[in-house]
């Protein structure tokens, strides 16, 4: 029988600068926010983009929700692209073996007249920063060019940032599907480690400023089990005179003792606690000598 994946809860905690982490197309491309608790979102669709990108260009792996050319011109359709990976024959079977996001996180895959639906071993729900942050600023600058040949003035470009925010991204992997999605241990080794790298490799111009700071991964011995919400039990203890004006890590300490306590209360059904941490972060997070540290490549 193969090592398929345990019961696990993951927490990481990461931040951005001066950047957009998740643009929403309803308004024009601005940092998702919630107006009501002035906080920051980040949907589970980019955090799994960010995974997905990171195995398929640092590590090689095949993905099977990835943008692809058609032989004819063009970008493949799902049709297409099941047939390109799945063949004609055990065609799911064929998918799962050979794409890690699809053991992960499952897909709909139209096979004929059919659509098959893969429900997702691991499930991350939406991010939020664990503080209120100010409104995205909206910059503007001028581009390099002229908008036509012999024009006077450049264009202008136009953009939305946020100044700061620390984000929290929970995430469960489900015992009770693994085995259904063939997913594995080793599969939850290199999702965690291309969450962490993937977040920190994200360097383009609306991504830059995006930094890993701490992950937490609880792996328990009872299917079904796990504690739930994480992310609403990590405290801040802010140090600027109010949520909106932090800029930085340095304006706040990171409280877990909510999350140790439950820690403790369920250790029975826990198997191994581990974690990662920034080197600038360090300090500021208090951690039992009983976690072990998690070394990844």
């Amino acid at each position: 029988m193969k090592n398929y994946a345990k019961q696990t809860e993951i927490l990481f905690l990461w931040d951005c600068e001066n950047s957009n982490p998740n643009g929403d197309i309803l308004r024009d491309n601005a940092p998702r926010y919630d107006d009501i608790g002035h906080k920051a979102l980040v949907s589970d669709v980019r955090i799994k983009r960010t995974i997905r990108d990171d195995l398929y260009d640092r590590k090689n792996h095949e993905i099977f929700v990835r943008e692809t050319a058609h032989k004819e011109g063009g970008i493949n359709d799902g049709k297409t692209r099941v047939t390109d990976v799945g063949g004609k024959e055990n065609v799911i079977e064929t998918i799962i073996s050979k794409c890690i996001d699809v053991r992960a996180f499952g897909g709909v895959f139209p096979v004929e007249k059919k659509a098959y639906n893969l429900t997702g071993s691991i499930q991350f729900k939406m991010s939020k920063s664990l503080h209120q942050v100010s409104e995205p600023m909206y910059i503007k600058g001028t581009g390099a060019f002229a908008s036509k040949p012999k024009a006077e003035n450049k264009t202008f470009r136009e953009e939305y940032i946020l100044p700061y925010a620390l984000f929290g991204t929970f995430g469960v992997v489900n015992e009770l599907n693994s085995e259904k999605t063939k997913l594995t241990n080793d599969d939850v080794t290199e999702i965690i480690d291309s969450l962490w790298s993937g977040t920190k490799n994200l360097i383009t111009r609306s991504k830059m400023g995006q930094l890993p700071r701490f992950l937490l991964k609880i792996t328990y011995n009872q299917k079904g089990f796990f504690i739930g919400e994480l992310d609403n039990r990590v405290k801040l203890i802010i140090k600027t005179a109010s949520e909106n004006e932090i800029r930085g890590g340095d304006d706040y300490e990171i409280d877990l003792s909510m999350i140790t306590k439950l820690l403790e209360k369920y250790k029975s059904k826990i198997e191994t606690i581990e974690y990662m941490v920034d080197d600038t972060f360090e300090t500021k997070i208090e951690i039992p000598n009983s976690w072990i540290r998690l070394e990844l490549d």
